[in-house]
């Protein structure tokens, strides 16, 4: 008799749920050379309200797709209108404020140490397990993290912004992880999942509106064909697919081992940039893409043993 699988104890190398890791990391790490673009000609807020007014949409048209209602209880509105606030609005303002003060590279190695606070935040909050081996995991991959920032550091230009740059990576940070962790409580479990994430989106667009009319002025837009490109790729692909499959695996592996997603993207963020941006390799890059890498899969190892 098999038994059923327990919140947060998925096996990793179940085809179900490494195929969605990895889609995501690919997915993820495309994002942060289209985040770039984005930023350049209408202001970061107005560029966050459109992309999730995007993803609301697709959100929604994917429930309908699904034959799932979009009527919610009031549990599931109040914490699909706290997951916008933390993942759809401060999350997403930090991030684009971020990429103006340091390379979208650093933004996206720095989000890699999400799973540190995501796996603190899950032992205090959600009484997960911490064990010895998935700390020395993460002690590895940090290590790698830290020699691929080094690299990054030094080959950003010095323009005096980098500590403004990494504060905002941090706000992100934890906004991003206190989401996470809320998506994996109980009580989010028991809300479904794609017209929770729709209203999450559309509440967190509309917060991303006012607060861009207030900040930044009326609505600005850029018709460029890559600027709406942009928009919908990172408000359908970025958002409708990758979302449903992230906050599902931190469902089945817990917000600490689902956290390591986030190792792979900037892996992935740095492979394209050396495609597309020249992006040039160091020792220090190598050696720290090899410890990050080493260190996931300790981590895995020692929160998913083999039996």
């Amino acid at each position: 008799m098999t038994l059923p699988e327990q919140p947060g104890q998925a096996r990793f190398w179940q085809w179900n749920v490494a195929g969605p890791f990895f889609i995501v990391a690919l997915i993820w790490g495309s994002t942060w050379l289209v985040i770039k673009d984005q930023i350049g000609s209408v202001p970061p807020s107005w560029s966050v309200t459109w992309r999730f007014v995007a993803a609301a949409i697709g959100m929604a048209a994917l429930a309908l797709i699904r034959r799932e209602s979009l009527r919610v209880s009031a549990t599931a509105l109040k914490v699909a209108a706290l997951l916008g606030l933390l993942q759809f609005v401060m999350n997403f303002q930090f991030v684009y404020r971020a990429e103006h003060h340091l390379t979208s590279g650093i933004v996206a190695v720095f989000f890699a140490l999400l799973v540190v606070p995501n796996a603190l935040l899950a032992w205090l909050v959600l009484k997960q397990p911490v064990t010895r081996g998935f700390l020395a995991g993460s002690a590895v991959a940090g290590a790698g993290i830290a020699l691929l920032l080094l690299h990054e550091y030094r080959m950003a230009p010095p323009e005096g912004q980098v500590l403004t740059g990494i504060a905002l990576t941090a706000a992100a940070l934890l906004s991003a992880s206190s989401a996470n962790v809320l998506q994996a409580s109980p009580v989010a479990r028991g809300v479904p999942m794609i017209p929770m994430l729709a209203w999450g989106m559309l509440i967190g667009a509309v917060l991303d509106g006012a607060f861009a009319w207030v900040v930044e002025g009326p609505p600005q837009f850029d018709p460029r064909p890559g600027y709406v490109f942009g928009v919908l790729y990172l408000g359908l692909i970025g958002s409708v697919v990758t979302f449903p499959l992230y906050f599902r695996l931190l469902q089945r592996l817990g917000a600490g081992r689902g956290a390591y997603n986030g190792v792979l993207v900037p892996v992935v963020a740095m492979l394209l940039s050396t495609v597309f941006e020249g992006y040039r390799w160091s020792v220090l890059a190598l050696a720290g893409s090899a410890l990050a890498m080493v260190g996931l899969v300790l981590a895995l190892r020692a929160r998913n043993p083999s039996r």
